[in-house]
């Protein structure tokens, strides 16, 4: 039985539920984090599926360095250059209108400095990106702080940082044992540079609690659990565009295989004669 009195259990039922901004700017990030609202980021490289996934009402789309893998073909994102993360965020850019569109930075353009970090962010900016991404914690800090004080918004990630996998020896979970204060020590750091939010992956549930906790802006998951502010996937994963997923992928549908089965449709309909039919074409 309810211990509210009617009049306490009117005030309840009557608070409104956090609701989605038209078109998503950083401080709405920290503001979905205290209102208790998830956030939702899904990658995004083209101006084919952005707007498709914007109109869904996708908080954020990330121009991750993924490009590589999901559209280029590599087998990391090592290979990724600037230029090849301009001309994706610029697609993505041009194509939506209410996600917050973030850039990655690729492997060897901001290590070397905080000098090196603006440069390269400020062409992902000019090519219509509204933050950027950088992985890393406390070694980051100095180009964290430089760009946001320069005005470009900075998004950090910890745990599994694909660009460093040659040093951390490939995918796994991090921060286990004495990695957790680390990573924590790590947050912060990142925060009190000036990010915006913070992308965890393949980090333990209990860990990435501990560091959502810790913050005052929001944690984005990927492989980390359901406690954390946000959720991040990789679109194609998302949709099942290939036979196999991370084991913290949940397929919401199986666009690979319709595509399959639509293109072999196409193929035996040319090759029997039915296609292009009557009405597919003017008969003079």
């Amino acid at each position: 039985m309810s211990s509210l009195a009617p009049s306490d259990a009117a005030a309840v039922d009557t608070v409104p539920a956090p609701t989605k901004p038209k078109k998503v700017r950083v401080h709405h990030l920290a503001q979905a984090k205290q209102q208790g609202r998830k956030l939702t980021m899904l990658t995004a490289y083209d101006a084919l599926i952005a707007p498709l996934l914007d109109a869904a009402g996708v908080d954020m789309l990330l121009v991750g360095d993924s490009y590589g893998n999901v559209m280029l073909g590599y087998d990391s994102t090592l290979r990724v250059t600037l230029d090849d993360m301009v001309r994706a965020t610029s697609a993505v850019a041009r194509s939506t209108r209410r996600a917050l569109v973030v850039a990655d930075l690729p492997f060897a353009t901001y290590e070397a400095s905080a000098q090196q970090a603006f440069e390269s962010a400020s062409q992902l900016m000019r090519a219509g990106a509204h933050a950027v991404k950088l992985e890393g914690g406390r070694p980051r800090v100095e180009a964290v702080r430089l760009l946001s004080q320069s005005g470009i918004p900075v998004v950090g990630h910890l745990g599994y940082t694909p660009q460093s996998e040659n040093t951390i020896g490939g995918p796994r979970m991090r921060g286990r044992g004495d990695q957790r204060d680390a990573m924590i020590a790590d947050a912060l750091a990142l925060q009190d540079a000036g990010a915006i939010a913070v992308v965890l992956e393949m980090v333990p549930d209990n860990v990435a609690i501990d560091v959502t906790a810790a913050l005052e802006i929001p944690t984005i998951g990927i492989g980390a659990g359901p406690h954390t502010d946000g959720q991040v996937l990789v679109w194609s994963d998302m949709v099942g565009m290939q036979e196999w997923v991370p084991s913290f992928v949940h397929r919401f549908a199986q666009i690979g295989r319709e595509i399959t089965a639509a293109a072999a449709e196409y193929v035996e309909s040319v090759e029997d004669g039915t296609f292009p039919a009557p009405e597919n074409y003017h008969q003079q």
